[in-house]
């Protein structure tokens, strides 16, 4: 039953009340569509944003596991350089020790200059193992042991890598100036197993490191894809779809309209009782 009343105008309430519910899903539009979010605080999603929080935590360390690896692939070629390096000139030593272990064909000068050369080959190893380095960490001269690569997003044992690389100085691979030469035949015999077990050592420690690398190359290609498939998780909760909210904004815009001129009208009901009064 409707009457006409002065002191409480329920209709110009009741138009008032959709009206601010209208502004208000009005501002929550303009702010999603200003932002392209649909999460920006807590408030607008506590569990939402729990959760989006989460992987994007996530997401972040899988980036940087990525690059962590990426690191690790760069130190292990640096390394792996300097060992084919080394490689080559055991196979220069090889040679000469060969050469000088050829007694008929071989006077003084001959080892003498055999073992020159020999020497500096020695020393020029001994130089590489030394300074090879990854910034500051050096690589090669036996103290880069079971160094750990964090490859994961989290501190889980199963996303850690151990690295290790061995010794490559002439002193480690048993090729030392002190413990073989080519100055005699006797000597050079000698040292034609000590400089082809040193190959096979060093071949040895290249192999461990190539073998890392692969693994790290693998890991590198998983987080990629493990990190799209977060990014994409976490924008299908967290940004906004723009066809939806503005298809919702323009309901807004006509609805908002709509209820400034319903309370305009139901602002003149009371007016109506003056007609009664005439």
């Amino acid at each position: 039953m409707s009457s006409l009343v002065v002191n409480t105008n329920q209709s110009a309430i009741n138009a008032f009340n959709n009206l601010n519910s209208t502004d208000a899903a009005m501002t929550k539009a303009i702010s999603e569509l200003s932002s392209g979010l649909q999460i920006q605080t807590a408030a607008d999603n506590p569990a939402g944003y729990v959760v989006a929080e989460g992987l994007e935590s996530q997401a972040n360390g899988f980036t940087q596991a990525i690059s962590n690896a990426q690191a690790g692939v760069s130190l292990i070629q640096t390394a792996s350089g300097a060992l084919n390096q080394i490689t080559s000139i055991l196979q220069t030593m090889n040679q000469l020790a060969l050469s000088s272990s050829n007694g008929a064909t071989n006077d003084t000068g001959s080892l003498n200059a055999n073992e020159q050369e020999f020497t500096a080959l020695q020393n020029q190893i001994d130089q590489i193992a030394t300074t090879t380095s990854y910034g500051t960490t050096a690589l090669l001269d036996g103290t880069f042991t079971n160094q750990s690569l964090q490859v994961g997003a989290f501190d889980n044992s199963n996303q850690q890598l151990t690295l290790t690389i061995g010794a490559a100085t002439t002193g480690a691979l048993g090729v030392s100036t002190g413990s073989v030469s080519v100055a005699t035949q006797v000597n050079a015999q000698a040292a034609v197993s000590a400089v082809q077990a040193a190959i096979s050592t060093v071949a040895s420690i290249e192999a461990n490191v190539g073998a890392t690398q692969n693994q790290l190359a693998v890991v590198v290609a998983n987080l990629t894809v493990g990190q799209q498939n977060l990014q994409s998780a976490y924008s299908g909760l967290v940004d906004v779809n723009f066809a939806q909210e503005t298809t919702t904004f323009t309901t807004d815009q006509i609805l908002m309209q709509s209820g400034i001129s319903m309370l305009s009208q139901a602002q003149q009901t009371p007016s109506l009782v003056l007609k009664l009064l005439q």
